[in-house]
């Protein structure tokens, strides 16, 4: 799977999408309030995950910003169009993939994708290109002349997103992108999605699976009843949540005591207390910036104790999500609960 730099991506130092104080109730004074003073921003030519429970209000904010919704109070604006001023204008910038597939069953796969390409005004030359294209990038080919009524589920969907994608819009919603689809498929949406950011696209992706969010998000966003309860950069979360764990196992595990006692006495700044286990031969320390970890390592050394192996532990996103919202994800984070990220290394 093709993989970009989120380093490199960075974005192209506007913002595509603003959001303030958005608000949208269902159901009269009384009802549920979908929203409840939403403010958000994503950078261009990045991706922005947005995590949350069922019912958190992501759904509600896509369809919002892709205005088949108007809100109750507050303002968006997408590409440089108001969304409650600027609809015409700004459907024609986005791209969207709902829930569920929204295809016409009684045309062809092909002839789906040319409709959309032909009703975005693509010249007929480039949209007979763009619908043999992505019909070849999600392996439908050879369901390309067939009604979608004979597609299954997954073709169903994989035609959705492409429907989504063949005018390279500047924003694309995926709301949910990949529920239902076998891995080699959500990889083969990883990487279209990856190719339209790198070409300059902008996206908003709402899902529930974790790995799917580490894999594309630049930053991240986590709603819970109809707010925003954090957001940041994955790594900026985590640290939020746990921070970073250095594990640190000496040459000789009878140093462990000296190495533990070295640290508590030297009072580094940002530094919490190191446990040491000797069972595992391994001191961990809990550190919050790299700088802390270099000035353990600098400690550690200048009271001349040999290292053997270094390691980082962060939280698993899993973590994260369970320990900001308190709630379970879709695909079973409570099982992935203690299955952090590690880096290991090895001293000179």
């Amino acid at each position: 799977m093709t993989r970009i730099d989120k380093n490199q991506s960075g974005g192209r130092g506007g913002i595509a999408v603003e959001v303030r104080g958005l608000v949208k109730q269902f159901g009269g004074p009384q009802g549920t309030r979908a929203l409840d003073g939403v403010d958000l921003d994503v950078r261009e030519g990045t991706v922005l995950g947005v995590l949350g429970p069922n019912g958190a209000g992501k759904t509600t904010l896509v369809r919002i910003l892709s205005t088949l919704l108007r809100p109750d109070a507050g303002s968006a604006t997408v590409a440089g169009y108001d969304v409650l001023r600027q609809p015409r204008q700004l459907r024609r910038t986005i791209g969207l993939t709902g829930q569920y597939a929204s295809v016409d069953e009684k045309l062809s796969g092909w002839e789906n994708l040319y409709m959309i390409g032909r009703l975005l005004d693509l010249p007929r030359q480039e949209a007979r290109r763009r619908s043999d294209e992505l019909l070849e990038r999600f392996s439908l080919t050879d369901a390309a002349k067939k009604p979608a009524m004979q597609y299954s589920g997954g073709m169903r969907r994989r035609l959705d997103l492409a429907a989504s994608m063949i005018g390279r819009p500047a924003v694309l919603y995926l709301d949910e992108p990949t529920t239902g689809l076998d891995p080699r498929t959500r990889n083969e949406v990883w990487d279209e999605v990856q190719r339209l950011v790198g070409e300059g696209a902008t996206v908003l992706l709402t899902t529930q699976y974790m790995e799917e969010a580490e894999q594309l998000a630049d930053e991240l966003t986590v709603f819970d009843r109809g707010r925003v309860i954090a957001s940041g950069r994955v790594d900026d979360l985590k640290a939020r949540v746990g921070g970073r764990t250095l594990k640190i196992a000496p040459t000789d595990a009878a140093a462990l005591p000296h190495m533990a006692r070295a640290l508590a006495e030297a009072g580094l700044d940002g530094v919490a207390g190191a446990t040491a286990v000797p069972e595992e031969g391994v001191l961990y320390v809990p550190i919050l910036s790299d700088g802390q970890l270099t000035a353990v390592i600098g400690l550690l050394g200048a009271h001349g104790i040999s290292i053997a192996h270094i390691g980082t532990h962060l939280p698993s996103l899993d973590e994260v999500f369970l320990a900001i919202t308190g709630q379970k994800t879709a695909d079973g984070a409570a099982a992935a609960a203690g299955a952090g990220s590690e880096t290991e290394g090895v001293a000179a």
